[in-house]
């Protein structure tokens, strides 16, 4: 034998002998029997998966959905029952595996497969408690007495409990480890994970906090100015706070941001029954003046200001003649003023709408003056506080103010306009002389 070929030999030697043992009779049989008893593990979890969806799942959902009752179909959309026929395969694979690996060479497989098979049914559970826990809280959404609740930060505080004690006893179980060993490496962890559900943490404790001292609900108006938020809060959620602005959009507030933060509620508003009406009306001060006996009687033919003008002309009549005021300058002693008269007639007129609530408060102020002249401050309540039929009411009030101030020789400021200084110039150019030719 050459040398080369000897060498090949050598060489070829130790690759032939696997080969060889693989094509041995016994050992063949080996892996068919080992391959088979996994395919037949395989085929009944299939079919036991089949036959808890199409079955067993498909039955009780229509049963579910011919019953009267409303709040059990709620189990059905959340897939509840879909999620515990995960189950099934998980269950066929712990319970055949000694029967289909029962050769003491397949000890090992089997040991590996029911626990492969204890931590598919540990997650499958959690899965499906999971979705219990989502229809619990549309159950509770629906419910009057707890619709206010923040019951979906409370649920996610439970579904995170829930994930982490079966990824514990998951890995506990694949590892075959006590749990405690995998707690106590987590002690070890503390300030990791304390970082790492900073978050989780602080929104757990801002929703204890609101839903102790009732500082928010679902449904509540609020305004978050740092945020842009205004509008309706439409969920409560461990780490974030939905809130449907008035234009439709979604603003996310952070849920601790309500605690560590400042916000309005406008609940007290819709449980007091009123809603505030605050504006005001800016008078021109030059146009206001003392008013002579003509101006009363003038004024005395409107109605509701009639009480007010002849109780006040005999007390002021009264106090001058005490004080044998000189009546022939209007400074000396006591006047009515247009506007002390009309703002009499603003509180008249507004006493006399029923929309306007007289058991809260209820005033016309007169605020310091300013560049933009006299503001007089309309500061009540009205019985409506839809938002349309509210802005309705308001607009009606100050329309008719803005109409009647002319019938106290009031006269309303504003800035010039176009057609103002239009004017202006068109006055100045028909009073200028003509200018004289040469």
């Amino acid at each position: 034998m050459s040398s080369p070929h000897f060498v090949f030999c050598l060489i070829q030697a130790p690759r032939l002998e696997p080969l060889e043992r693989l094509a041995e009779p016994s050992r063949l049989d080996e892996w068919l029997h080992t391959g088979g008893a996994w395919l037949g593990v395989a085929v009944l979890a299939v079919l036991a998966n089949l036959f808890a969806k199409k079955v067993i799942v498909r039955g009780i959902s229509k049963l579910v959905r011919h019953t009267k009752t409303t709040w059990d179909d709620l189990f059905v959309d959340h897939d509840i029952l879909e999620r515990l026929s995960h189950l099934a395969p998980a269950l066929v694979i712990y319970l055949a595996a000694p029967f289909l690996l029962n050769e003491p060479e397949d000890q090992i497989y089997e040991d590996y497969l029911r626990r492969f098979a204890n931590a598919w049914m540990i997650l499958a559970g959690a899965r499906a408690i999971h979705a219990l826990i989502e229809a619990l809280v549309d159950v509770g959404q629906r419910s009057h007495t707890t619709r206010a609740k923040p019951l979906r930060s409370y649920a996610q505080v439970a579904e995170l409990v829930i994930w982490l004690a079966a990824a514990i006893l998951s890995v506990s179980v694949i590892m075959q480890r006590s749990p405690t060993v995998l707690l106590t490496g987590l002690g070890a962890m503390t300030a990791i994970l304390l970082l790492v559900f900073k978050d989780s943490i602080l929104g757990f404790l801002a929703s204890l906090r609101l839903a102790s001292n009732d500082m928010l609900r679902v449904g509540d108006w609020v305004e978050v100015p740092s945020y842009g938020a205004d509008g309706d809060v439409i969920d409560i959620g461990l780490h974030t706070v939905k809130v449907q602005n008035w234009d439709k959009t979604i603003s996310m507030v952070p849920t601790h941001s309500f605690v560590t933060g400042t916000f309005k509620n406008w609940r007290g508003m819709t449980e007091s029954g009123g809603r505030r009406i605050k504006r005001c009306l800016s008078l021109d001060m030059t146009s206001v003046r003392f008013l002579d006996d003509a101006d009363v009687e003038r004024l005395r033919k409107i109605q509701c200001l009639r009480p007010y003008l002849d109780l006040r002309a005999k007390e002021v009549a009264a106090w001058n003649e005490v004080h044998s005021v000189d009546a022939e300058n209007p400074v000396n002693g006591r006047r009515l003023t247009n506007l002390g008269t009309f703002r009499a007639y603003i509180e008249a007129y507004l006493e006399g709408l029923e929309p306007i609530r007289e058991d809260m408060t209820f005033l016309v102020r007169q605020l310091a003056p300013s560049a933009t002249g006299i503001p007089l401050e309309i500061y009540c309540f009205s019985r409506e506080q839809r938002w349309k039929h509210f802005e309705g009411i308001m607009g009606d009030i100050f329309d008719h103010l803005l109409a009647a101030v002319g019938q106290f020789d009031l006269r309303v400021y504003q800035q010039p306009g176009s057609e103002d200084l239009r004017k202006m110039v068109a006055d100045r150019l028909s009073v200028s002389p003509s200018p004289t030719l040469p």
